[in-house]
């Protein structure tokens, strides 16, 4: 019960990382809502786990973040797990796609920080913990090129965060992962032309040769959303399998 008693908003909790911290929330005792664009994966989450409220939600829409927070009473954790993977370099980004990763990954995460982050400063403590990547600043990836650019904002994102407020109770942290084996990436794998080795490649490129599972990426939030992890903020923290050793 490492959470007992805590308040977590869940982004991007109908699959993959984001479900999976969710239910680990759940497990350690915190109360969850668990918010997602995919209504009906939301449903099979709360079925599995009834504790878990769920809440349909786009996160880059910004009046229907504004409701939603808006109907929040108190706080303690935001883990925001919203994000695109764009394939390609920079001459196959074209502006709607730039424009579009840009979006879903940091337009996102400043609304959900900017109208949840009040609520912490009235309770004199709170914390944010961001889904960022390894394929950021910390590591050239081929072909994401926009998706790195994006996560690279968003480690600047949670410093500037963590810097702003680590005298006023908020801390801000990011987990960077190297490539989990979730929904999003079963059918990336799927769309290429040959997924049988898009697969091998994707493994072998992790120096521990597997991918991560979402539920090792959980046990850092875990780790990060628990009292434990109090002297801890503006830490970019990887789980990546030793892919940028």
């Amino acid at each position: 019960m490492r959470l007992k008693d805590k308040k977590i908003i869940v982004t991007a909790a109908a699959q993959g990382i984001g479900r999976a911290t969710a239910m680990m929330f759940s497990k350690e005792g915190a109360s969850v809502i668990a918010t997602d664009i995919n209504e009906e994966k939301l449903t099979e989450l709360n079925k599995e786990n009834n504790s878990i409220k769920t809440q349909k939600l786009d996160a880059t829409n910004k009046n229907a973040v504004e409701d939603f927070c808006a109907s929040i009473e108190t706080v303690d954790v935001l883990f925001h797990a919203v994000g695109f993977v764009h394939h390609g370099t920079l001459l196959e980004c074209d502006d709607t796609e730039f424009q579009r990763s840009v979006n879903v990954n940091v337009y996102s995460a400043y609304l959900m920080s900017y109208n949840l982050l009040p609520k912490m400063l009235d309770k004199g403590k709170g914390n944010i913990i961001i889904v960022s990547s390894a394929a950021s600043n910390v590591k050239g990836a081929p072909n994401r090129f926009i998706y790195s650019t994006t996560k690279a904002a968003l480690n600047g994102f949670v410093k500037a965060l963590a810097a702003d407020y680590v005298r006023n109770g908020i801390r801000c942290n990011a987990i960077l992962p190297g490539t989990v084996e979730t929904p999003s990436w079963e059918g990336r794998v799927n769309m290429a032309d040959d997924p049988k080795q898009a697969r091998k490649d994707f493994i072998a490129r992790q120096a521990m040769g597997r991918l991560a599972q979402p539920k090792e990426i959980a046990s850092l939030a875990t780790y990060l959303a628990s009292d434990e992890s109090d002297f801890v903020t503006g830490t970019l923290n990887l789980i990546d399998g030793g892919w940028t050793l």
